[in-house]
């Protein structure tokens, strides 16, 4: 892998992209790194359906999902110019891993086993290496997608299959929460979600629609994610500044919401096809177009994503994960 260029003494901002590689479907070579704003193309990380990524937060460490059957966690160093060096790889705990995270202290990772439903927590040491696992599955054939720690100490999953959100306790150790998992409309297949205050937003993959409840998981407001006719499949949703943004698949489309009451603000073209996942960086949004291999630049005014931007051409892109 390539050095990354530098301003002054300072890396410049870069991101790493995921996606499918051959052996899982697609046609990316594994994880590419690309300079922001310049569009260079760094280098690139052998590794098999790396489809979603992860950085710990104090360590120089990527940790990667390989989406396949017998699915795997990756971890990588990074160094200085940006490369990364494989460390280690261990099973996801289930099939067809298609997300990861790590919690704010960089003691877990999780991850949202999409083919079996089952969700594993892994401990983190000191180097940035996994050691202990819990596995939980639901018990039933659900797809987990997601998994989010929040504020208050609780691990939230969501589970397209099951319409609803599991929760855990995260203390010394993980285990299922006593009130049990949040119920969701019947049918939406929440997919991704993210909290901002005391709101906590929810795209239905199967419904078409974004959601916001209280703090409680109360409903407070339901909408159509896209305003666009045809079957329609959110993907990302993400909280940005004081808006809302959501990838609609079939479409091509980002939305963008605001406040609790989600206002449609906007709706513009992702610049693709297929946007399985985007990212909001230095003033842009880089939106990962699974099925037209690329990554594209919009530009964004006063929060509004803009058409016309640049495309980072790359294989059967997943995730985009901007780091500096």
């Amino acid at each position: 892998m390539s050095a990354s260029r530098t301003v002054g003494s300072t890396m410049a901002e870069v991101a790493y992209i995921g996606g499918y590689t051959p052996d899982t479907g697609g046609s990316g070579t594994g994880i590419t790194l690309v300079e922001l704003g310049s569009l260079t193309r760094l280098g690139e990380t052998a590794a098999s359906g790396p489809s979603f990524l992860a950085a710990h937060p104090l360590l120089p460490v990527i940790y990667a999902v390989g989406e396949s059957e017998q699915g795997t966690v990756g971890v990588f160093a990074r160094a200085a110019d940006g490369a990364l060096s494989p460390l280690a790889q261990r099973p996801s705990g289930g099939s067809f891993p298609c997300h990861v995270a790590v919690d704010p202290t960089g003691t877990l990772l999780a991850v949202a086993n999409y083919g079996d439903g089952t969700v594993s927590v892994h401990g983190i040491d000191e180097s940035g290496l996994l050691t202990d696992v819990w596995t939980f599955s639901h018990g039933e054939p659900t797809h987990a997608h997601q998994t989010v720690f929040g504020p208050d100490g609780v691990m939230y999953v969501s589970d397209l299959g099951a319409d609803e959100v599991r929760r855990y306790l995260v203390t010394d150790q993980v285990v299922p929460h006593p009130d049990g998992p949040v119920r969701l409309a019947a049918g939406m297949g929440p997919r991704h979600m993210a909290r901002r205050g005391d709101h906590w937003y929810v795209a239905g993959e199967l419904d078409g629609t974004v959601r916001v409840y209280d703090a409680g998981w109360r409903e407070i407001s339901a909408v159509e994610a896209s305003g666009a006719e045809g079957k329609n499949q959110p993907s990302h949703l993400e909280v940005s500044g004081e808006f809302v943004y959501v990838a609609n698949r079939g479409p091509d489309t980002i939305s963008v919401f605001s406040g609790p009451g989600l206002e449609r603000v906007a709706e513009v073209p992702c610049g693709g096809d297929w946007p399985r996942h985007f990212a909001v960086a230095d003033g842009r949004m880089y939106v990962a177009n699974q099925r037209s291999d690329g990554v594209a630049v919009l530009l964004m005014k006063d929060g509004i994503p803009r058409v016309g931007g640049e495309v980072f051409a790359v294989g059967s892109p997943s995730c985009v994960l901007p780091l500096s």
